[in-house]
């Protein structure tokens, strides 16, 4: 579905990204972890092509994104719906005008049919009760799932989430996950999920893929990342109070 093949992605003289090759299959959730600035979030930006590679290709479904003319970019750009850090709802408009605004800008469905789409959208992420509040009268919880809603209304076939438990509570966090997991099953989405919370990605993932110092250090499913013996991995895990000789390895 998703095809890295050798990229590299440099800005200025700094690489962030060095000849990675990965791919990641239809349907999966496949869970990019890492230190902060090993080329994460610039990885999901490479997919739908808000940056362009230095070197190397990408492909979306077949097609070359880095290499497609306006109309094909166009078209690729459809497939996806993304789910922004900071949620990147706009202020001034209510939860329901933000969730209908790609449909509005993109598509020439009737009011009718978008109402439709909306709820049903905000119906599927728990957040009915918010439909006429703004932005500033939600949690950051609840921002989150307006801006996931706004992601999935356009039914897309990729879901990518930037941090989506970032800045949470962990009872939040957890619900982000089982909400992730699913829109994941029920839509039939492939999910690329950017996180630093590995017990979101155990919890979610079915592939996690390590980038560290510009590489990508291993693509794993989480039985397997757990029990491995590279010093970077153990050493994140470590990091956020998980072992291999743990429960965690009961659980999974």
């Amino acid at each position: 579905m998703i095809r890295f093949e050798n990229v590299t992605k440099s800005f200025g003289s700094r690489t962030i990204l060095d000849n990675v090759s990965y791919e990641i299959k239809k349907g999966e959730v496949f869970c990019i972890v890492g230190p902060s600035g090993t080329g994460k979030s610039v990885s999901l930006k490479l997919m739908i092509r808000l940056l362009a590679p230095t070197s190397g290709k990408v492909w979306v479904d077949g097609s070359c994104i880095n290499e497609a003319n306006n109309d094909e970019l166009l078209k690729l750009r459809s497939k996806f719906g993304y789910l922004f850090q900071s949620a990147a709802l706009l202020a001034w408009m209510t939860v329901y005008d933000n969730v209908a605004l790609p449909l509005r800008e993109k598509t020439k469905l009737s009011e009718k049919e978008i109402d439709e789409r909306v709820r049903d959208a905000l119906a599927k992420v728990e957040l009915s009760h918010a439909i006429d509040a703004y932005p500033a009268d939600l949690s950051g919880g609840m921002q989150k799932r307006a801006g996931l809603a706004r992601a999935i209304v356009t039914e897309p076939e990729i879901l990518l989430y930037d941090e989506p438990t970032s800045g949470l509570d962990p009872v939040t966090s957890r619900k982000i996950d089982e909400l992730i997991a699913s829109l994941s099953q029920k839509l039939g989405v492939t999910s690329v999920v950017v996180t630093h919370d590995m017990h979101s990605a155990l919890a979610i993932a079915d592939r996690i893929g390590m980038l560290h110092s510009s590489h990508l250090l291993a693509t794993a499913t989480p039985q397997e990342f757990i029990k491995s013996d590279l010093p970077e991995i153990q050493a994140f895990l470590d990091a956020q109070y998980i072992t291999k000789r743990g429960s965690w390895e009961k659980e999974i």
